[in-house]
């Protein structure tokens, strides 16, 4: 016994050893985990951003055009996003999103770490990386600045981030800001956007069942697609409703009622814009000034020179100019089939059908079934039936003599409801037109069509496309003789004349093979006869004549030769539709533009338009000029433009064989250029002239035009008696240097009293 108790003070000194030991390892064993930790943390945020960037951080926004009033005709955007303010998000969708996503949201600094600990427990005995526990204020910080891969080391970034983040905003902040940002699939981020597009209505007016639909998306978006996976949707969404429930948010009678209502989804259809080729005009410009990433990007606010009328106008009136043509010449047939090409009927979709159903326009059905006496055809969601009056322009009997079953046919809507529709048949058979409408006063360009459908050609043939003008150029020839002297009442001799070009003879006929022999200037012009106006050019010559077309803007190679007189010259519609708004300006040029100005997100402006404005003749020339233009349509060959009784004035224009049909044309207040033709060059058929192909749809244009207050009393100013306003002294000094060699290369004309016109139709 003696022996034990002697041992005590040993053991008890071991004891404490012992422990010693263990809380030196412990201490140890802190330090180096400290230590381990602090090194990562010093590598992983070697990388960080810095959270001051996040002060005047600004998500991507879509870039919006603005029509000459104010409204949407384009945008541009890598993402859908629109944003709002924290005020703008309602009670029920910022209770439904902290319900379903951080319960704790008000209270923790950034980090849950009770979620954290919890999450990292269940993952390691999963083995798997199932548990986000991320906070909301985590969430933003990995959707602004990390990516989304799931690991260690992202995490602790994560986390790092959303307590600067917690530091330096409020929570009112780091909410909106997370709204704002958030992805809710199909190319929709934020919940403005989100209601818009899944709702087709503002986020504060979103229900109960609506706000939690969309809190529930962000878990994951492309497995709870509310159109994609509806059922699954509709359980994601009663799942944030119980949320609410159970936080008391909301009241029992209420989560009844809102679990048992349907989705509801109004999907926001991307509606393409109504003047697509304009608007890739603009789109191009604005990348070469600003670059991709800021047009698609950074929200900026156009404010172009379209009138959204107008343009809806041109389309409508180009789209029909062309169908009748296509009716003049007949059934061609030589349709698409989908069932040859390996697809189904069922399947099958058509760009065209992903936009609203309307009259009047134009569009691709699929053949669904053809019966004895009718054929029935589907357009999206809409079926319309085929029958022999729907027909008739074809000269066939049934719908079964021109189509079978899974043929794509080209109709136009006469009327539409109940996803029934009436339509007739059409065609497309390859025939292209395009309009440019220029107002005169500002140069501002009111509608641009360049081609059939953007859809299927992105060419833009109001801009890009070079043709020959044929008998639109004549203008610049009688505008360069009248300021040599010539007037339109001088007599010259319509007659067969052969002609040195180039050390080639060239003998140009008229268009009717007829000559009429001595008549004025003035009728040679209205009724384009073709000898008169190549005479015209040799006595100005063609280097004065060149220098003429440069002078009114036109850029495009002219070569020396004299059937340019009758438009042997390759022109754009925009060039010559530039050229002709000289006439009614008083001889005055303003570059043709589309865009007023450009503005950041904010509304500070970075880009004003000054068009660049230069004279090009006198006023005398200019208004005698639209007098002999007038004349065209009173008595010449647009003499079918008289009926819509206006002050209008213009040129038609015909190519050899039929290829290109013009029509330039102008009232008071706005020009407008018309051409049409075939891509490849080839004769539209005969006698499809400019007054017969163009016009109808340069007319059809302008009847919308011409219309208000404005314009009803617009009139051409008359003709001066001397070359310029006697108080114009700037005018004056040109008007004398254009006359002072008048005397050498005046053309040779003879009096007006010797006026005959035999032979005239």
């Amino acid at each position: 016994m003696k022996f034990l108790y002697s041992d005590l003070p040993e053991v008890h000194i071991a004891g404490k050893k012992l422990v010693g030991r263990v809380v030196f390892g412990l201490l140890l064993l802190a330090s180096v985990m400290i230590g381990v930790l602090s090194g990562l943390l010093i590598v992983y945020s070697t990388d960080l951003p810095q959270i001051s960037e996040l002060e005047h951080y600004r998500p991507s926004t879509v870039t919006e055009l603005y029509d000459d009033q104010g409204r949407i005709i384009g945008s541009f955007a890598l993402q859908r996003r629109v944003l709002a303010s924290y005020e703008d998000f309602p009670r029920v969708l910022r209770d439904a999103i902290l319900s379903t996503e951080d319960k704790d949201f008000e209270r923790h600094w950034g980090i849950n770490l009770g979620r954290v600990i919890g999450a990292t427990y269940r993952d390691i005995r999963s083995g798997s990386r199932a548990q986000g526990a991320s906070t909301l204020t985590m969430q933003l910080s990995r959707n602004l600045f990390l990516s989304p891969e799931r690991h260690f080391s992202r995490k602790v970034q994560e986390m790092m981030l959303a307590i600067q983040i917690e530091r330096h905003f409020t929570k009112q902040q780091i909410f909106t800001m997370y709204c704002n940002q958030i992805f809710l699939g199909h190319g929709v981020y934020g919940f403005e956007a989100g209601a818009q597009y899944y709702f087709n209505k503002h986020a504060r007016d979103l229900t109960l069942e609506e706000a939690a639909m969309l809190a529930g998306i962000p878990k994951a978006p492309s497995t709870y697609s509310p159109i994609n996976y509806p059922d699954r949707m509709i359980r994601r969404r009663n799942l944030v409703i119980n949320n609410l429930l159970e936080d008391h948010k909301i009241s029992e009678e209420e989560a009844r009622r809102a679990r048992t209502a349907p989705l509801g989804l109004k999907i926001q259809l991307s509606e393409s814009s109504p003047a697509p080729y304009f608007v890739e005009e603009v789109r191009r410009y604005l990348e070469k000034k600003y670059g991709s990433d800021e047009v698609h990007e950074s929200g900026l606010r156009v404010y172009t020179s379209l009138n959204l009328d107008l343009q809806k106008t041109a389309n409508q009136a180009v789209l029909d100019g062309l169908a009748a043509y296509e009716r003049r010449h007949g059934w061609k047939g030589d349709l698409k089939n989908i069932v040859d090409a390996g697809s189904t009927l069922s399947k099958f979709e058509h760009p065209d059908w992903g936009q609203p159903i309307v009259p009047g326009r134009y569009l691709h059905a699929l053949v669904l079934d053809v019966a004895p006496q009718s054929a029935t055809l589907r357009l999206g969601d809409y079926e319309a039936v085929l029958a022999t009056p729907e027909i008739a322009w074809t000269r066939k009997r049934y719908p079964k003599d021109l189509m079978a079953l899974g043929d794509i046919v080209y109709v136009r809507v006469v009327s539409a409801a109940e996803h029934t529709a009436k339509v007739t048949l059409e065609q497309d058979s390859g025939i292209q037109g395009a309009l440019l409408a220029v107002e005169n006063s500002t140069g501002e360009i009111k509608a641009m069509v360049g081609g059939r459908d953007f859809a299927e050609s992105k060419f833009n043939r109001a801009i890009q496309a070079q043709r020959q003008v044929g008998s639109s150029i004549k203008p610049f020839v009688y505008t360069a003789a009248v300021d040599q002297g010539a007037d339109p009442d001088d007599i010259i001799l319509d007659a067969p004349t052969t002609f040195n070009s180039g050390g080639v003879a060239y003998s140009p006929h008229n268009f009717d093979h007829r000559f009429e022999g001595n008549i004025t200037l003035r009728r040679a012009f209205a009724q384009s006869r073709n000898i008169p106006a190549v005479k015209l050019a040799q006595r100005v010559g063609m280097p004065t004549l060149i220098e003429y077309l440069r002078r009114f803007g036109i850029s495009s190679a002219v070569p020396s030769v004299l059937p340019v007189a009758l438009g042997a010259a390759d022109l754009t519609l925009y060039e010559q539709t530039a050229a002709y708004t000289v006439f009614p300006n008083d001889g005055v040029r303003i570059e043709p533009h589309y865009i007023r100005r450009v503005t950041d997100y904010e509304g500070h402006v970075l880009d004003e338009s000054f068009p660049e404005v230069k004279d090009v003749t006198s006023q005398a020339t200019a208004r005698t000029m639209v007098s002999m233009l007038q004349e065209v349509v009173k008595h010449g060959t647009a003499g079918a433009a008289a009926r819509l009784k206006h002050p209008l004035a213009g040129k038609t224009g015909t190519t050899n064989d039929f290829t290109d049909a013009w029509f330039m044309g102008f009232s008071p207040s706005i020009t407008c250029g018309v051409w049409i033709g075939l891509d490849e060059k080839k004769s539209m058929g005969a006698r499809e002239t400019g007054g017969q192909t163009a016009l109808p749809i340069w007319m059809d244009f302008m009847r919308a035009a011409i219309v208000g207050p404005s314009r009803s009393q617009e009139a051409f100013l008359p003709p001066l008696t001397s070359p310029a306003f006697p108080n114009d002294k700037r005018r004056q000094q040109m008007a004398a240097v254009e006359h002072k060699g008048a005397a050498k290369s005046k053309p040779e004309v003879k009096p007006a009293k010797r006026f005959a016109r035999p032979g005239a139709r």
